[in-house]
């Protein structure tokens, strides 16, 4: 079976996407292979996304937001878009979920955290879906 491939989609690629796809790739162990992109990409990745994340070990300071290309939804399994509307192309055969989450730009730590915990089990219920076998040993 061919590995799954999913790539998270938000407007700034500098908050929620990143978290989703940090995550994603930490708890898959190598067993989902995951993209991360925006619409309209930040320069750089949200500073309180980078300390909740810190926070669960994983490191996302060498990441940088990403333009969201159609080879890259064309290439994916599943596409999860996070408040990005209409500015995500779509392509037949392709699975499409929209997570309604709150944008952390400007938020708290606190409400970032919540942010991040949401995804958190968000991404955990995919990867159950995706590869029972890595939600397992997770």
């Amino acid at each position: 079976m061919p590995t799954p491939e999913v790539l998270f989609v938000c407007v700034h690629n500098a908050g929620r996407s990143q978290m989703a796809a940090a995550l994603l790739a930490h708890h898959a162990q190598g067993q989902v292979l995951v993209r991360s992109a925006g619409s309209a990409p930040a320069t750089e990745i949200n500073p309180a996304v980078v300390e909740v994340m810190t926070e669960l070990g994983l490191d996302v300071t060498q990441e940088l937001p990403k333009k969201l290309t159609t080879e890259a939804v064309q290439a994916s399994d599943v596409v999860i878009t996070m408040g990005c509307g209409d500015a995500c192309p779509v392509f037949p055969g392709k699975r499409y979920l929209d997570w309604q989450l709150d944008d952390p730009a400007g938020q708290s730590i606190a409400t970032v955290r919540t942010i991040r915990d949401d995804i958190d089990q968000r991404v955990r219920e995919l990867l159950a879906e995706l590869a029972p076998e890595a939600a397992a040993v997770d």
